[in-house]
């Protein structure tokens, strides 16, 4: 059985975190890209006590409206053709504003006054040089939607906040600041801030402003390099899980999977788990991926390497230590309190983000 278990309970427990660590700032919870593998409709319930939730697309948006939620949406790259602007104000999501044409649909289209869409987030470059007005152009908008009665939040996205020593940090730091001071002395001094994403709240929390963005940390993953989910005390809210499906012993000399890459050193037992790279699971991994075996009758963990290749369907695990008797049917733990998914991201060279974000519609999906 391939299982994906959410924890809406962890996810609560993260957002408690968060809000600890940035307790006089609005949060606005990431749910985009499906809240990140985990469900949205598994994890609204999980995030009331957000002050608002972020996506990246029109569709998402409307899906979280539909789901009931009624508070501030943010769609974080803003509406990419005019009907979408359009149905931005149908439904009450404030938009973020990062280049001219969605500046020309906004002041063509002004929302009603009482529409959330009336508040826009504008977005300044500051050196992550993907969406954003620069130094020249931002102030001229922000004037612009000011006197178009927009009440406005300026916004950024850091490029290596994950990593609190990189000098860029420091820069956009302070082009942020001194863009924010600007344009409260020469717009509005009722203009908000929000620069910090889930390793900015951890790295820079004399820079929390008005709003923070929480993504990766809600769903416990370490969002930072020098610390982990569990130092930061974040709990993960998905259980990644399959069980093992047949036994053997492996012959010394005798190789495992596509390639004929692993070759034994000697008997090994082994066991066929039923999850592979059509689930989710990361296809290449290095010699010190492991899983946990809850073995079947005692219930006692065990940790087990993945050894050859990992298929489309299904891995190898060394059992070894596993009684035989009580292996067969037993679950397997690919990734959840142990392997953490950041662990197994190591393993594949990449990051927790992706390994959650591609997960299949293969497994099966509960909530504890």
């Amino acid at each position: 059985m391939r299982t994906i278990t959410i924890k809406p309970a962890a996810i609560t427990h993260n957002l408690n975190q968060v809000k600890a660590l940035a307790p006089k700032s609005n949060v606005l919870a990431m749910v985009k890209a499906n809240a990140y593998g985990h469900g949205v409709a598994a994890v609204l319930p999980a995030l009331q006590q957000a002050d608002g939730i972020g996506v990246a697309t029109l569709r998402e948006a409307l899906e979280a409206r539909q789901l009931g939620w009624d508070k501030t949406i943010g769609l974080i790259e803003g509406a990419f053709t005019v009907d979408e602007w359009q149905q931005a104000i149908e439904h009450d999501i404030s938009c973020v504003i990062h280049h001219a044409p969605q500046l020309d649909w906004a002041l063509e289209q002004i929302p009603p006054v009482d529409s959330a869409t009336r508040m826009v987030w504008i977005k300044y470059n500051t050196g992550m040089n993907r969406l954003g007005f620069n130094n020249q152009t931002l102030s001229s908008a922000a004037k612009s939607l000011h006197d178009a009665g927009y009440q406005l939040i300026l916004t950024t996205h850091f490029a290596n906040a994950d990593n609190q020593d990189h000098p860029l940090n420091a820069i956009q730091i302070q082009r942020f600041n001194d863009m924010l001071s600007t344009l409260r002395q020469t717009v509005s001094t009722n203009i908000k801030g929000s620069l910090c994403n889930s390793a900015g709240i951890v790295n820079f929390p004399e820079h929390h402003h008005d709003w923070v963005r929480p993504g990766i940390m809600l769903y416990g993953s370490a969002p930072v390099i020098d610390q982990s989910a569990y130092t930061l005390n974040l709990q993960p809210a998905m259980e990644f899980s399959a069980q093992i499906i047949a036994l053997q012993t492996v012959q010394a000399g005798d190789a495992i999977g596509y390639g004929s890459r692993w070759i034994a050193q000697q008997d090994v037992k082994t066991a066929l788990v039923s999850i592979g790279y059509g689930d989710g699971y990361p296809r290449v991994v290095n010699g010190d991926a492991y899983v946990s075996v809850i073995d079947a009758v005692n219930q006692q963990r065990y940790s087990c390497a993945v050894i050859g290749r990992v298929a489309m369907d299904m891995i190898v695990i060394d059992v070894s230590a596993v009684p035989e008797s009580s292996a067969l049917n037993s679950k397997v733990i690919l990734w959840g309190d142990a392997p953490h998914v950041d662990e197994v991201a190591t393993h594949a060279d990449t990051i927790g983000y992706e390994l959650l974000c591609r997960l299949s519609v293969r497994p099966n999906r509960i909530q504890m």
